[in-house]
């Protein structure tokens, strides 16, 4: 780390702790455009050694507990490579020179998982129904008006998914790692169009990385350092895949794509089955080409909606049909008479 960089962090420590709480929006929208200090503080996480490492991550701490969001933000934007330098670390099962980082990934999770009550969330998700529309597709242009048995049979469901309660955790063991890093990565996803593109890059560089390490496919891939292998959850990639996904379409083709290849290569290796369901199916709706999204401006996730049929189902009851129904029964009771 050169002298200068090691300058900016320092400048960067000592100027919030004198800041007054009047000018702590002003500094939170600034802070974004010092990409400075940004490269600089990537360095520093990336040296476990160095001796500015546990006030960055102190530091790091008071934003995300700060209640402001653009610092809340700015926070987040580090946690891929946090979390790869923690998991690099205690592959290696050096665990004294990650206590910090530890410290900072318990610290963020705790808060996460209260409300501002102090109370334990439930976040829910509902599962939309292919009968009504949504970004993805549009249903039937005969909309309501198709009531088939399978339809009737559905009509009112539909599936609620929860996660949490969580409870807290005051360390990071090997049989609840998984469990907090990919809450983590989970809260790291709902903010995705708020990162930079730096975070997408290490989002993409640190999910190759993870997947790989210790795996034949580290040497083709030409990664140093951590040659041992780094334990994952199924659960883990699934988030991984998240945000790969938005990289895709959000300037990181490259780096996402070749995350992808190495996430299958080691979902195969794993035999986890919702991680390989997800991937390939990322991969099967990619376009042939690489797309040329720019990397500023609005961030989204492109799809292609199905086009709507004009074509009436066969099961589906319309009042044409039940007129049509009527008419061939009273033809059928008239023929009957008229034999006898």
């Amino acid at each position: 780390m050169f002298t200068s960089e090691k300058g900016v962090v320092e400048e960067w420590l000592s100027e919030f702790k004198t800041l007054p709480e009047t000018s702590l929006p002003n500094y939170a929208t600034n802070l974004k455009d010092k990409r400075s200090l940004v490269s600089s503080l990537y360095k520093v996480i990336q040296e476990p050694q160095s001796e500015l490492l546990e006030p960055v991550c102190h530091q790091l701490f008071e934003f995300y507990r700060s209640g402001e969001e653009q610092l809340l933000r700015f926070t987040l934007q580090f946690l891929p490579e946090l979390i790869w330098c923690y998991l690099a670390v205690s592959a290696s099962r050096n665990v004294h020179s990650s206590g910090c980082i530890e410290a900072l990934l318990l610290g963020v999770y705790n808060l996460e998982i209260v409300d501002k009550q102090g109370h334990s969330k439930v976040l829910s998700f509902t599962i939309p129904s292919l009968s009504k529309p949504s970004v993805y597709h549009e249903p039937s242009s005969i909309g309501s008006m198709a009531l088939t048995e399978s339809a009737l049979s559905q009509h009112g469901l539909s599936k609620v998914v929860y996660s949490g309660p969580h409870p807290q955790r005051e360390m990071l063991t090997a049989q609840n790692r998984f469990e907090v890093l990919t809450f983590l990565l989970l809260c790291y996803n709902a903010a995705l169009t708020y990162m930079p593109s730096v975070s997408l890059q290490s989002l993409c560089q640190i999910c190759s990385r993870i997947c790989v390490c210790g795996y034949p496919r580290q040497h083709v891939r030409k990664y140093k350092g951590v040659s041992s292998r780094v334990p994952v959850s199924s659960g883990f990639m699934v988030q991984m895949l998240t945000g790969i996904y938005f990289a895709f379409y959000n300037g990181e083709w490259d780096l996402a794509q070749k995350a992808l290849d190495d996430i299958i290569y080691r979902a195969q290796l794993e035999l986890y089955p919702e991680p390989l369901l997800v991937a390939n199916a990322i991969k099967a709706s990619l376009p042939h080409g690489a797309m040329k999204s720019s990397k500023e401006g609005t961030r989204c996730i492109q799809v292609e909606i199905t086009p709507t049929s004009s074509r009436i189902s066969r099961n589906a009851v319309t009042s044409m049909s039940i007129r049509g129904h009527r008419w061939k029964r009273h033809a059928i009771i008239l023929s009957y008479h008229l034999q006898f």
